[in-house]
């Protein structure tokens, strides 16, 4: 066990797992312990796709109980963070109506084009800056008022997944911001709801609570689950809510020539900013302006990322009954030679697939290319593509920036894989410095100390980062040959752009 003086609980709740981990704070050094892991999925019922709410719910309080044991008075608050766009609606008393769906559910099909026949494409994202996907919250929320739901019909209360269990565990019912942007359901100029463009989609807009900003302290955890967990007198503190909020916290990065690339099932790719950039440009390209820490914007665009493999991981265990690792995986593409073929990873056919690697057999063979046939040529081909991807990404963002780009920092899960990053690098002819992994952990603790003034400043934190964690260095090489790959991208870019992203 650790001798901390400051200790803070992050309870961090990702698309395939959950975690409750301390975070130590001594010496200008941070240390991350894990406490508690689960596993987090979808749940099918007939057609439809939810989240174990309950199930979270019970582990949350598991992790807690084990953190008393182990840390007891040295804690100084609780914060947690998830997902971004899924929801839960309260009734009039407080009670939960109905569990909330997975963001993968199909009840969004075909969604925007409803919304675009009340208001234009513009006209949303004039009032929202957020990019157009039809998993956002508000194609969820459409889709209720398109099938005649009784429950929003009686909702009183709208809160996202954090703020939900915020709810549970401290009494407190508000959104907190940097998961607010995410819903496109919010106006980041005002600095509210865009209440107008939701009544013009038929939304009810009483149920659009409070906003509150990341580090806002909530209050002391409820009593009954104080009394149960054995945490007595301890905060609960909104962080930046949003998992990739959190993360781009803990990027150790400093001036205007870096972009962040929080590295996990989605990769969301960006630069920070002071203001939204609300433009036609930023709308052809499909970019978002998300909430951050300290009155900043997070300017990205959300891309399918190592959903692809874990996707692929699945079916192989499912027709072979072996668990390939993550490490295994990238192994067998880096054993491959290179691959010829190229697939847009954010097309909508990657959304929820039946079968990834069908899938991706089947995009290859209908652009006349090769197919890639064995596990590590198609590691390899999902993995390069990735890295095209990300390239295009970062020569939109110097363009609608009108920054010098010359640094990619790769953080979360993702930035484990080093052929990735290599590829990255490559790709991009940037260099890519890859880590921290628990990025999101580390920026929701941050967020929380400032909070209680344990440090005074994002800048404060990020240099402790620098101190306590490695990180690792890719320089680019290979130019002409990606140079060439990279043609092959954008022709097919422009050839189905309809369906990406």
């Amino acid at each position: 066990m650790v001798d901390s003086k400051d200790t803070f609980l992050v309870i961090d709740l990702g698309a395939e797992s959950g975690r409750v981990n301390a975070v130590h704070f001594f010496n200008n050094i941070i240390e991350v312990r894990e406490i508690h892991r689960f596993h987090n999925g979808p749940v099918q019922v007939q057609s439809s796709l939810f989240w174990d709410i309950l199930n979270l719910w019970r582990n949350i309080k598991d992790g807690l109980k084990i953190a008393a044991i182990n840390y007891g008075n040295s804690i100084k608050g609780i914060g947690l963070d998830t997902w971004g766009v899924d929801f839960g609606l309260l009734a009039t008393d407080d009670s939960l109506l109905g569990n909330p769906y997975h963001y993968r559910d199909r009840r969004t099909d075909n969604m925007m084009e409803r919304a675009f026949q009340k208001v234009t494409r513009g006209e949303i994202f004039e009032c929202t800056g957020i990019q157009f996907i039809q998993l956002n919250s508000l194609y969820q929320l459409l889709s209720m008022v398109e099938s005649h739901s009784p429950i929003l019909k009686v909702a009183k209360k709208f809160l996202t997944i954090p703020d939900l269990l915020n709810f549970w565990l401290s009494g407190e019912k508000a959104v907190e911001y940097t998961i607010a942007t995410t819903t496109q359901c919010f106006d980041p100029r005002s600095g509210d709801w865009a209440r107008e463009m939701l009544t013009k989609l038929d939304i009810p807009t009483d149920m659009f609570g409070a906003i509150i900003p990341p580090g806002t302290i909530l209050g002391k955890l409820r009593r009954e689950v104080a009394n149960e967990t054995n945490l007595i007198d301890v905060p609960v503190i909104a962080p930046a809510t949003h998992d990739t909020g959190s993360a781009v916290a803990a990027v150790p990065m400093a001036g205007d020539d870096a972009i962040y690339l929080s590295s996990g099932t989605w990769s969301l790719m960006g630069v920070e900013t002071k203001s939204p950039i609300i433009n036609e440009h930023s709308l052809n390209y499909n970019f978002t302006n998300e909430g951050g820490v300290q009155n900043t914007f997070r300017f990205l665009k959300n891309l399918m990322g190592l959903w692809l493999v874990q996707e692929c991981r699945r079916k192989w265990q499912s027709l072979e009954g072996r668990d390939y690792s993550y490490q295994e995986l990238t192994e067998l593409a880096e054993q491959t030679a290179p691959v010829p073929s190229v697939i847009l990873p954010s097309d909508i056919r990657f959304l929820r697939p039946v079968d990834m690697p069908s899938e991706i057999s089947s995009f290859c063979k209908e652009t006349e290319q090769t197919v890639p046939e064995t596990k590590g040529a198609i590691m390899r081909c999902i993995i390069q593509s990735l890295a095209l991807e990300y390239r295009w990404v970062a020569e939109r963002l110097s363009e609608l920036t009108g920054r010098a780009l010359s640094k990619i920092h790769i953080i979360g899960g993702g930035s484990q894989n080093f052929l990735l990053n290599q590829f990255t690098a490559d790709a991009s002819g940037y260099t890519v410095i890859s880590g921290p992994v628990e990025a999101t952990t580390i920026g929701n603790a941050l967020v929380q100390a400032m909070a209680k003034k344990i440090i005074s400043s994002l800048a404060e934190g990020r240099g402790m980062i620098k101190q306590s964690f490695p990180l690792s260095v890719f320089k680019p090489k290979e130019k002409e040959y990606w140079d060439e790959a990279y043609q092959k991208y954008l022709f097919l870019k422009n050839s189905i752009n309809k369906n990406h992203f």
